[in-house]
């Protein structure tokens, strides 16, 4: 390593022969094979030899190396590791544009692997982005404190208590994985023990029965014959939904393989149904008739309802935006959901029908508790089904006055 007592401007300027030219203090100026020109800061900490990149020539004069060379020495006085003080203060500088939305997508990217049920990930992301991004999603996630996470949390706190919980705990997550990764530092503003439980009523307490808005079954008729004028994937979509009295993530999942065309039968394997068991929906003249349409229009797709992203099925927010978007409400005037149109099958089943009880709770693949029930559940024919299936989409499908 070639060295000198001391630098100054001219030195500098001659320095062409790559190596190191020491000036003082352990400062240096690295001249690269390729002739470019930085300063080098060398130090012993623990005994350990280390080296410190102070910037380039371009950058930084002699006067600003020299007086940042003071700075890692001061830091070294006060047992201050300056390449890791470095280090906090660009990850702390980085964490000023990392959003909160942004570590809700990584830290779900990291977990999925981890949920073995797909629609576990689609409630992370639904929940967050319903309750959650549109008052912290755009934000550093720095910059998140108790205030913040209670805008969440509050509205909704007294009046849908298990969906505010499960929030918080989301929100929870995310920022202790934030924490880990360096974006942000301090405690958890969204931990329940010993910090929001001092100042928010407890979830048992306050806890009301939550059901999704549905849509009266008098009004599904003219619904679906609405819907039927709008255009792309998510009205056929929503109609297959309600025929089949399905969840969204079931439809939204649903591929060629799980559909028999001949046999007029859909069927779900158990890791896509919420109870964990495979279950077997007839399809009336009316879903297979949506079923050959898609077929028809989106030929080479695996996906039955396939989405705008090439090779990806459709968003399991499009057909909520779409039933947002009739402006519809439930007799309570709230505003209807995808998922309420079940509890809309089973009222129409209630009130206008003799089918046995039983046999509406298998046709929602519901679990009954009863074991008698549950024996009743099991030894039902498929037949039966097909028939009440057949008598829903006759009556969503007849003629309005």
């Amino acid at each position: 390593m070639k060295t000198t007592e001391r630098l100054n401007a001219l030195a500098v300027r001659a320095a062409t022969t790559p190596g190191y030219y020491l000036d003082g203090n352990g400062l240096h100026l690295q001249v690269s094979r390729a002739g470019s020109k930085s300063w080098v800061y060398q130090f012993t900490l623990h005994g350990r030899r280390r080296e410190m990149g102070l910037g380039s020539l371009s950058v930084l004069s002699l006067a600003e190396a020299r007086a940042r060379t003071r700075e890692c020495r001061q830091m070294l006085l006060d047992g201050i590791d300056p390449i890791a003080a470095r280090d906090a203060k660009q990850m702390t500088a980085a964490a000023t544009v990392v959003t909160f939305k942004d570590c809700t997508d990584r830290y779900i990217a990291d977990k999925r692997a981890e949920w073995s049920n797909v629609k576990h990930a689609q409630q992370w992301e639904n929940t967050l982005a319903t309750y959650a991004h549109p008052h912290i999603g755009a934000l550093p996630v720095s910059s998140i404190n108790t205030g913040l996470v209670r805008k969440c949390l509050d509205p909704i706190w007294t009046t849908k208590t298990e969906t505010a919980s499960r929030v918080r705990q989301r929100i929870e997550s995310v920022l202790d994985w934030a924490k880990v990764h360096g974006y942000r530092s301090g405690d958890n503003p969204a931990a329940w023990r010993g910090h929001l439980e001092g100042v928010m009523a407890k979830p048992s307490k306050v806890a009301k029965s939550e059901n999704h808005a549905a849509l009266d079954y008098t009004a599904t008729p003219e619904f679906i014959s609405s819907i039927r004028a709008h255009e792309g994937v998510a009205a056929p979509a929503l109609e297959f939904t309600i025929l089949t009295a399905a969840r969204t993530g079931e439809t939204i999942g649903a591929t060629w393989a799980e559909i028999d065309m001949k046999a007029k039968a859909w069927t779900i394997p158990a890791d896509r149904m919420k109870a964990g068991v495979q279950h077997t929906v007839p399809l009336s003249d009316r879903a297979l008739l949506l079923l050959k349409r898609m077929k028809s229009e989106n030929d080479g797709s695996p996906w039955v309802f396939p989405g705008a992203r090439e090779g990806k099925p459709l968003s399991n927010m499009a057909m909520l935006e779409l039933v947002r978007g009739t402006g519809t409400k439930d007799a309570a005037g709230e505003p209807i959901t995808v998922h309420g149109f079940r509890s809309t099958f089973r009222q129409w089943c209630a009130e206008q029908t003799n089918y046995p009880r039983e046999l509406a709770e298998h046709a929602l693949a519901h679990r009954l508790p009863d074991k008698v029930e549950a024996a009743y559940q099991r030894s039902t024919m498929f037949e039966k089904r097909r028939a009440l299936m057949r008598d829903w989409a006759a009556f969503l499908t007849k003629k309005r006055a």
